[in-house]
């Protein structure tokens, strides 16, 4: 006797009703209330208070804040930012690639001039460029023992602007080479190896693979440093260069509105450190664009699984 089961028919089960969620309440952090009400009322105090003191005389800040004789300083100290920091990074880079050299020589000299060049204050070295005359009176280029070639007084040829920057340069890049080094560490070193068993050389691995994402990595804090040199660049006044601290301090001298000019330097160093800012900002999402991407796809894989 045989006995056939039916299979087909498959025992219904009740679907259990689903659960209403309630929806999540919003809770109410009274110390987090607190403290935003606390500071908007500081911060408000402080900009009623700066509007009402008769000190910052406003009418004088307005009179002066389009003035000649800033807006030439405001331009010395951009040439002298702009100048410096691009010398920097030539010098940095060239100094992070003899750090991470297997020459042992090439990191000696490199290692010794960061820690030289970091270890001295910035104004003590402006201070020494500036009278470089005093150590060296003439330069000149010629054979040693030889009558030189070239010679001429370095104090016709170093003058304090250029001194400044040289100063700047040297400062900057000790710290800049360390950023650079380190970016370039961070790049995964299988495909350093992946481009040297296709046969590419070290300086094409160097500006094909390594640079273009190492600096990814750099833009942000190099834009620090950046700003940085702007605002360091007012010790220029210290060896009467006219940038623009120096220029409002000879006005100020003259009329003797002291808080009122010094406001203006500020505004207007708040003013080109904004515009520097957004510059890294977009500089940071123009470089970023292939890791957003690929932060994306992988968001969006891992939502399909």
């Amino acid at each position: 006797m045989s006995y056939v089961v039916d299979v087909t028919q498959e025992e219904s089960v009740p679907e259990k009703p689903e659960r209403e969620i309630p929806p999540i309440a919003r809770r109410i952090h009274f110390w987090r209330l607190l403290g935003a009400g606390v500071t908007l009322l500081v911060a408000g105090t402080v900009v009623l208070s700066l509007s009402r003191n008769e000190a910052l005389n406003w009418p004088v800040i307005q009179e002066f804040m389009f003035q000649e004789s800033v807006l030439a300083g405001l331009r010395l100290t951009i040439e002298l930012t702009v100048i410096s920091m691009v010398g920097a990074l030539v010098l940095a880079t060239i100094i992070a690639n003899m750090r991470l050299s297997p020459n042992v020589v090439l990191r000696s000299i490199s290692w010794a001039f960061v820690w030289f060049f970091r270890g001295i204050p910035l104004l003590v070295l402006l201070v020494l460029m500036f009278n470089f005359s005093l150590l060296y009176p003439e330069i000149s280029i010629g054979l040693p023992g030889q009558v030189p070639i070239w010679s001429v007084p370095s104090g016709d040829l170093l003058s304090p602007f250029w001194a400044a920057v040289i100063a700047f340069v040297l400062h900057q890049s000790a710290y800049t080479s360390e950023v650079i080094r380190t970016s370039i560490r961070a790049v995964p070193t299988g495909q350093i190896e992946a481009a040297e068993s296709l046969g590419m050389t070290h300086f094409r691995t160097l500006q094909r693979i390594v640079l273009p994402q190492a600096l990814r990595i750099a833009i942000p804090p190099i834009a620090n440093d950046a700003i940085n040199l702007l605002k360091a660049t007012s010790l220029v006044a210290f060896i009467a260069v006219s940038d623009l601290l120096y220029s409002v301090q000879q006005i100020y001298a003259s009329n003797y509105q002291v808080v009122p000019l010094l406001v203006v330097a500020a505004l207007w160093y708040l003013i080109i450190v904004s515009i520097m800012s957004v510059g890294q900002w977009a500089l940071e999402r123009r470089f970023g664009r292939g890791t957003a991407r690929l932060g994306t796809t992988v968001k969006s894989a891992g939502g399909k699984n």
